[in-house]
């Protein structure tokens, strides 16, 4: 089969395009034929070596979408022929992350998904919910996992709640796309007027340009009437987080989730100790997670947003694609 490898290097050189054998599943396994993947900041910052230090070779991307092909002996929960969704951890299963669940990641430090087939413990596979086309499908396990559980699982996002999501990235639009379906208002920042439209087109109240606003935080509080928000979605960390306490009302919670700007945090304890803001970072959820999110998908007739789609032979092109930052929601990759 084909399957991409990163190999030395931290830049697109590193990706190689290979040849390996196709796996045999074990016992409970199934052999699942990729389709779509779906790439997330995760994967570049592993490409780039600035996350984690993985051995390599190392098979990259942890989101996908593919079709059982064969099942071993004892597997019970899937059969040949369903389309499934593998869990990016694959250990953790429901309940809260502990250090034994939360080890084992596909993309790093196990092996990804940018190959033809993989073999997927039956346990660790949720079925693809049949609204949604194999782009939408792959979209889900990171990015659309990690918003449910900062806005439901953590959270208590419900309906007459604020929530402000930075950017426009999967993650953002996952949140702003479910607060939406909770009856929250949502607000949105980016520094592209034209990202900002498209957000109100997809169920925003409003849009902070932030290279025009750049105190947005203050923006926040004249749109919340001094309120502010009852929830940050934080996906670019750095000194911003100070913004996005200063955006929370009394009593709000900042949800830290991605580090666009940097991985080092820095803010005014002082401040979000005075504001008794509730600080919480969240990595993805659990494989309930995954499937209470694709029943409310399912249910609601929501559809996550793909912005570009290409083919596998153009993988270093997605990779720099979503490098540009110019994605509005998610980049996937198709699958021979």
């Amino acid at each position: 089969m084909k399957s991409y490898e990163l190999i030395r290097g931290s830049g697109l050189e590193s990706l190689v395009l290979t040849e390996r054998p196709v796996p045999e599943p074990g016992p409970r396994e199934l052999l699942v034929k990729l389709r779509v993947v779906s790439l997330n900041y995760r994967d570049l910052a592993i490409l780039r070596g600035t996350y984690g230090d993985y051995p390599r070779p190392l098979v990259p991307v942890s989101d996908g979408v593919g079709e059982v092909v064969a099942v071993g002996a004892e597997v019970r929960r899937f059969k040949v022929g369903e389309r499934v969704i593998p869990a990016y951890v694959p250990d953790w299963v429901r309940g809260g992350p502990t250090e034994e669940n939360s080890r084992r990641r596909l993309g790093g430090p196990l092996d990804g998904l940018l190959r033809e087939y993989a073999c997927i413990h039956e346990e660790a596979a949720v079925a693809a919910p049949a609204l949604l086309t194999d782009a939408e499908a792959a979209t889900l396990p990171i990015a659309g996992v990690t918003a449910w559980h900062a806005l439901f699982t953590a959270g208590r996002v419900g309906p007459g709640d604020t929530v402000v999501v930075q950017g426009t990235g999967g993650v953002s639009l996952f949140a702003l796309q479910l607060a939406r379906m909770a009856g929250a208002r949502v607000l949105v920042t980016s520094r592209s007027p034209a990202k900002l439209e498209r957000a109100v087109a997809l169920g925003a109240a409003a849009g902070i340009h932030t290279g025009a606003e750049p105190e947005w935080d203050a923006r926040v509080l004249e749109l919340t009437e001094g309120r502010g928000a009852d929830h940050v979605v934080d996906v670019v960390g750095g000194e911003g987080v100070g913004r996005s306490i200063g955006a929370a009302r009394v009593g709000g919670t900042v949800t830290l989730v991605g580090f666009l700007d940097s991985a080092a945090v820095r803010f005014d304890l002082t401040r979000a100790l005075r504001r008794v803001v509730r600080l919480q970072a969240v990595s993805v959820g659990s494989r309930e997670d995954l499937e209470a999110l694709g029943r409310a998908l399912a249910v609601r007739g929501v559809r996550p947003v793909v912005d570009r789609t290409f083919s596998f032979a153009e993988a270093h092109a997605a990779y720099a694609y979503l490098a540009s930052g110019a994605q509005f929601g998610k980049v996937v990759i198709t699958l021979p």
